[in-house]
């Protein structure tokens, strides 16, 4: 009897010494994850140098050729950003499938129960790594991209109207990226099924009929996100655009909200099974 009094107080101490977790403990505890991880490094690494490299043969493909009054030589510069999509999205998904992979989701869940607030450490601490990284690829980019066509005086500066917007929506735009990617991963859990349904999703635009393209792209996920990159948008198809892509588009706060749309649909979703399916 007295063995079972003692032994009481030990089972019901579990729940309490769980409940003390707070939001920030959680976001130190993401943090020290993500940092950990070699393979964190080399992914923002590769984002950046492809951001910056792309975008500087893009930028010196426009001095080839004349440029007519709507050229936008700050999303040329930026056109990197149509590839290193790709390396934050696959980051994006690694972030929750890794754990599933390695059985680390269930450490996770035991030191911290609450599965919404895990999931919410998790796109805070994920969505502050992408973004400042972003900002750098972004403005790394845009910054090689002028020099190089300053050579043919068709370059701009942060000044103009616009272009400093562009700029820092690259960094939004990689930043919804990864969290599309990672609400794809809270819903499929396996590694080689996210990054393949994301690499779908993110070039869905490349994959279409050309016929469609004047109905259907400006709702396509990263085609809408694009548009708070372009600083020159023009009232009729753009062929000259370094996405590629032609039919009237979103204004660029428009297409970046529906862009959110789309990865605030992934997560929540993701969410929504996650409390439902076992670990």
């Amino acid at each position: 009897m007295a063995a079972a009094q003692i032994a009481a107080p030990t089972v019901n101490s579990l729940p309490s010494s769980v409940s003390k977790v707070t939001f920030g403990g959680a976001l130190r505890s993401e943090f020290t994850k993500i940092r950990s991880v070699r393979s964190t490094y080399w992914a923002l690494l590769v984002m950046i140098v492809l951001t910056a490299g792309l975008g500087a043969v893009a930028s010196y493909t426009t001095t080839r050729s004349h440029q007519g009054p709507f050229f936008d030589p700050a999303s040329w510069s930026l056109g990197g950003l149509v590839l290193s999509q790709l390396v934050i999205g696959a980051l994006g998904a690694l972030v929750i499938t890794s754990e599933y992979s390695t059985g680390m989701i269930r450490t996770s869940l035991t030191a911290l129960p609450q599965r919404g607030l895990l999931v919410a450490a998790k796109v805070a601490v994920f969505a502050a790594v992408a973004f400042v990284t972003g900002l750098i690829s972004s403005f790394a980019s845009f910054v090689i991209g002028q020099a190089i066509m300053s050579s043919h005086h068709t370059n701009t500066t942060l000044s103009h109207p616009g272009v400093l917007r562009a700029v820092i929506g690259g960094a939004l735009f990689l930043t919804v990226c990864g969290l599309l990617a990672l609400g794809i991963g809270l819903l499929i859990r396996h590694t080689a099924g996210a990054l393949t349904a994301v690499a779908g999703l993110l070039l869905l635009g490349n994959l279409l009929p050309h016929s469609w393209q004047d109905h259907v792209n400006k709702w396509l996920p990263t085609v809408a996100g694009a548009q708070i990159w372009t600083a020159v948008h023009p009232p009729h198809s753009n062929s000259a655009s370094p996405l590629g892509t032609g039919g009237l588009m979103f204004a660029p706060w428009t297409g970046f909200a529906v862009f959110c749309g789309y990865a605030a649909i992934a997560l929540a979703a993701g969410l929504i099974l996650f409390r439902e399916r076992d670990a």
